[in-house]
């Protein structure tokens, strides 16, 4: 059942034609008195898949954090799909002003999301860097109920109990070269979440030589949201997919196409 729904939803995951539209992005600012600002992006093909339309909550690092909601857009799945490549899912990107994520904040705004999109709660799915990787974790171990999946890049967490982030499917990626955020704060939420027999759906991955921004990349690879369609909260165990292996030359490579494909598509 799972392999039908994903081919459905993947059935038109390919790089565009052209860039995404600015129509396709909206910007959302005072939605909450105290809460985020945040971009919603929805696919060309939104309005005829509404229903079953995954959501992904994209949470950004220190380095774009801040009151210009356009820093939010230089790199991460906007970025991806703006360069050309199609993600079938309705992406909602916030902006953090100051300090870590606040996960009652990025609740509110699902909350928000849920009153005022269509789209499919059982394929909610967060994914963040550096700060944001620690914020995808605090998140998900928060919410484990309202996420189908997340993958934590180059974070770590705030959490003194990881039991939450036990009950769905988790990558947590860090390159071994990382000067910015060391490999050391993955390994912290890894070991912890072993010691507490909470491991059992957790996946993770320390890259070789990788430096901070090397993980970057992930955001501009299909595999990378192809693994989070993978899962969703009907399935009652929620078993984490090993299936999905992304290899550092697939990585190089596809930025590469996705960058020289925005560049030709800018000369047109």
């Amino acid at each position: 059942m799972k392999r039908i729904l994903l081919a459905f939803l993947l059935a038109h995951v390919a790089f565009l034609t052209c860039p995404a539209q600015d129509d396709l992005l909206e910007a959302k600012r005072a939605v909450r008195n105290d809460g985020y600002a945040f971009w919603v992006y929805t696919p060309q093909d939104y309005r005829q898949y509404e229903r079953t339309t995954p959501l992904i909550l994209f949470l950004h690092g220190a380095s774009l954090r801040g009151n210009d909601l356009d820093r939010v857009l230089r790199y991460g799945p906007l970025d991806a799909v703006r360069k050309g490549l199609q993600i079938p899912a309705i992406i909602v990107a916030p902006q953090n002003p100051k300090g870590h994520w606040d996960p009652r904040k990025l609740y509110d705004i699902l909350e928000w999301m849920q009153q005022h999109y269509t789209y499919n709660p059982q394929r909610v799915y967060v994914l963040g860097m550096s700060l944001g990787g620690y914020g995808t974790l605090d998140f998900a171990g928060a919410y484990p109920d309202k996420i189908a999946a997340a993958i934590a890049l180059c974070g770590g967490s705030t959490l003194k109990n990881y039991s939450g982030l036990g009950k769905l499917p988790l990558w947590i990626i860090h390159g071994t070269a990382d000067k910015a955020v060391k490999v050391e704060e993955s390994k912290k939420v890894v070991e912890a979440m072993q010691r507490q027999h909470a491991d059992g759906r957790l996946r993770y991955d320390w890259l070789k030589g990788a430096s901070h921004g090397d993980l970057a990349r992930y955001f501009y690879l299909t595999d990378t949201y192809d693994w989070l369609f993978q899962h969703t909260l009907i399935e009652p165990y929620r078993p984490v997919d090993t299936n999905v292996i992304i290899t550092p030359d697939e990585k190089a490579a596809a930025y590469q196409q996705i960058r020289k494909r925005s560049s030709e598509l800018r000369i047109r």
